[in-house]
This record gives C-alpha cells, structure tokens and sequence, in this order.
C-alpha cells in the first residue's frame, strides 16, 4: 500500500478508533467530571492522530519524528488517564482494555516509525 498521507498510515487510523473508544467511555463518567476527567480523556486522545497528521505534513524527517515522539507521549498520558480511572472507581478494568489495546498497538507503531525515521 502507498501512503500518499497521513490517512492511508495504520497508526492514524487506529488512533482515530482510539478518540471514538474514548468519547464512548466518557460518557459514561459522572457529568460533575464534564470540565475536568473528561476534558483530559479526549484532550490527549485527540493529541495522537492530530501530532501524527500534523508531523506527516511537515517537511523534515527531524520534525516528523518530533512529532510522532509528541503523539507516543500523549499516548502514555492517555493510558495513565485511564489506570488512574480504574483506581478511583470510574470505570471496570474490562471496560478499558479496547482503549489500552489500542494505545499498545499505537505506541508499537509510533516506536517504530520514530526509529526508521531516525535512521534517514
């Protein structure tokens, strides 16, 4: 396949699914988390696909990786986000395991990409 962008690329796309997965599991959050737990779930869920679009487009393999290196850590944010919701009783173990499967594929990607981009 040849990626003429960045949304032919596996990892976008997954981190897309990754944002839809979190904007279903935050609606199940009390609404008084609406303006705190919640912003930080989509906020950094919406950070991966955009650094990745964002690094795509620029014009330097340097800047490319600095910005999937952006999406790898908000990928992190992301994950410690959901343990952190495990731990104060928002959600199930089982209800987050799509989320941190996702963000376990992504980051695979993201580590990948980062060393071959690395390697230019």
């Amino acid at each position: 396949m040849t990626v003429r962008n960045y949304r032919d690329l596996v990892v976008w796309q997954k981190s897309m699914d990754l944002v839809e997965e979190v904007y279903r599991l935050t609606k199940l959050l009390p609404k008084e988390e609406i303006f705190g737990v919640t912003n930080q779930l989509r906020r950094a869920a919406f950070s991966i696909p955009s650094n990745i679009a964002e690094g795509n487009a620029r014009y330097s393999s340097k800047e490319y990786a600095r910005f999937l290196s952006i999406a790898r850590g908000s990928k992190a944010e992301k994950e410690t986000q959901l343990e952190i919701c495990v731990r104060i009783g928002y959600f199930k173990e089982e209800q987050i395991l799509i989320a941190l499967t996702l963000c376990d594929e992504i980051g695979k990607m993201l580590h990948s990409m980062i060393l071959k981009l690395s390697n230019q």
